[in-house]
């Protein structure tokens, strides 16, 4: 495994790099909202036997830098998938992404078509619209993110991975902590405050049936963030899309079930 920085749109971007042979296809792996790759460390094992990885901390999460000047927009969110991928000369790739991480790959999807050989949407954010008017001029406050920092602390890392996590018994320090990790560099409080204003929602109905990329939606049954109907929504407006559904599953699928969701990819891929 390498794990390098390449300074990309003016910052530098974190990601893990798992490459064997030129020969197996590529994965993209994109976390999601207040994730790392950290999220995807289970299904990592399982997959490197067939694919060369590529697992991208998103800005300004995990250990990429987390600028206030970076425009956190999901196309620039995508943009910054797409030019790593060029530095790393990888031309087409399958691409996994899990909640918000769906979100950037249906981007990349739409906007650069040939790069996308299939898509892996694991309780993928969807028909989310921009924050309201009310919260994006809060956020242009100079002290907004210390409210953003009293929020997300007052929530705490444990009650987010139970709201998250169907089996609580999975929940441990290893998990606490990894997901912990990124908070501590306060920077992260003035981006996500930036993020804010630059969000500019999901992609839409009308967008997505214009996506003919080969899709694969797996959903937890017990998901309280993205519920399963929102699954169910999208398999109809993703034209070449099939949707498998997991009981006794939460949102944070990869932690959950990584076994299952590597033998569904299998099979899709294979196919």
């Amino acid at each position: 495994m390498i794990e390098q920085t390449k300074k990309i749109l003016g910052i530098n971007i974190h990601y893990q790099y798992y490459f064997e042979h030129s020969s197996k296809p590529s994965v993209i792996l994109i976390h999601g909202f207040l994730s790392s790759s950290f999220s995807f460390r289970k299904l990592i094992p399982l997959l490197m036997n067939h694919f060369n990885i590529i697992s991208i901390d998103l800005p300004p999460f995990g250990l990429t830098e987390k600028s206030p000047s970076f425009v956190h927009s999901y196309r620039n969110m995508s943009n910054v998938v797409i030019q790593l991928l060029e530095k790393l000369n990888i031309r087409r790739a399958i691409f996994i992404g899990h909640s918000m991480g769906g979100q950037i790959a249906l981007y990349t999807a739409k906007y650069r078509p040939q790069l996308v050989d299939r898509l892996v949407l694991l309780c993928s954010s969807s028909y989310m619209k921009r924050a309201r008017s009310s919260l994006t001029i809060g956020s242009r406050i100079p002290y907004f993110h210390i409210i953003i920092k009293r929020v997300l602390a007052k929530q705490g890392v444990l009650n987010n991975l139970r709201n998250v996590i169907y089996d609580h018994s999975l929940i441990d320090d290893e998990m606490i902590n990894g997901y912990l990790q990124p908070f501590y560099d306060h920077n992260i409080f003035i981006a996500l405050q930036r993020m804010i204003r630059d969000r500019e929602g999901d992609l839409q109905e009308e967008e997505l049936k214009k996506i003919t990329i080969p899709s694969l939606l797996i959903w937890g049954e017990n998901d309280k963030v993205v519920p399963v109907d929102v699954g169910k929504r999208l398999q109809k407006d993703l034209p070449c899309s099939k949707l498998i559904t997991v009981k006794r599953t939460g949102h944070l699928l990869p932690e959950e079930k990584p076994d299952l969701v590597y033998t569904k990819i299998m099979d899709f891929v294979v196919k």
